[in-house]
């Protein structure tokens, strides 16, 4: 993962290189961590890691996460599981020290991951806006091939 300052020179800088993959990065509201995905246990999992510098790094999911998203307030990461399961994850980041607690279901989804978040957090907090697949219909379709001939009839 890179970063790309914004004023400056404007030279993007590492800020995460290892042998696993690392995607889906976001800032904390402060812009004092970085959540991202990672497959380094086997599995994506979601992180945390200090910005900038090293100081270590924190797991925050434990049985898969994808897409990490901040409360505007900090106070929590979402994430979605691979079964589409939109979770929460309180988080504390005070001084130099972050502390993940508990980890909460927040509802089912039928999320569609493709390319960029398949959901997005506003800034109540109260709402979300995910793209999701249709429900299944069970109601049969009917094809009409020559239906003017049978207004002849």
């Amino acid at each position: 993962m890179w970063v790309l300052p914004l004023s400056g020179d404007r030279k993007p800088i590492p800020f995460l290189k290892t042998q696993f993959n690392e995607s889906d990065a976001q800032f904390s509201p402060d812009s004092r961590w970085v959540a991202y995905e990672s497959d380094e246990s086997g599995k994506y999992e979601v992180y945390v890691s200090p910005f900038p510098g090293s100081g270590g790094k924190w797991q925050i999911s434990t049985a898969g996460g994808i897409y990490p998203r901040w409360r505007r307030d900090g106070a929590e990461i979402l994430y979605l599981t691979s079964d589409n399961k939109l979770m929460a994850a309180a988080v504390s980041g005070k001084g130099s020290s972050f502390e993940a607690g508990a980890i909460k279901l927040l509802f089912q989804t039928r999320a569609i991951n493709g390319w960029g978040s398949p959901y997005g957090v506003p800034a109540d907090g109260q709402r979300f806006l995910i793209n999701t697949a249709p429900e299944q219909s069970s109601a049969p379709i009917t094809v009409v091939f020559n239906w003017t001939a049978e207004l002849k009839k």
